[in-house]
């Protein structure tokens, strides 16, 4: 499952406020496709937080969001305002 979808997940399958274990025991098997291919269960993700409650659907996603690993970032530490500090070859920042 795509990561975005996951809103959808929690308010069509969890009556809020859920508890943590509800959470893991009825969508915690689902399993998140990173674009790395470093797939991680919804469970895996959750692991690394504290929470024991969940209040709404989006509260469930923005911890989500925030626990993920980076496999679900893209270009790590890209910053498209300036040059890319990784690539050699980039010539330095051109100002006007």
């Amino acid at each position: 499952m795509r990561l975005p979808e996951t809103r959808d997940l929690f308010a069509r399958t969890l009556e809020f406020p859920v508890a943590r274990e509800t959470v893991l025991e009825t969508v915690g098997d689902t399993e998140l496709d990173a674009p790395t291919g470093n797939n991680e269960t919804i469970g895996e993700v959750l692991d690394r937080c504290d929470t024991e409650e969940f209040v709404s659907a989006d509260g469930l996603y923005g911890t989500l969001m925030t626990f993920v690993s980076d496999g679900f970032i893209g270009r790590k530490y890209y910053d498209d305002r300036g040059t890319n500090p990784t690539d050699p070859d980039e010539p330095g920042e051109v100002q006007f």
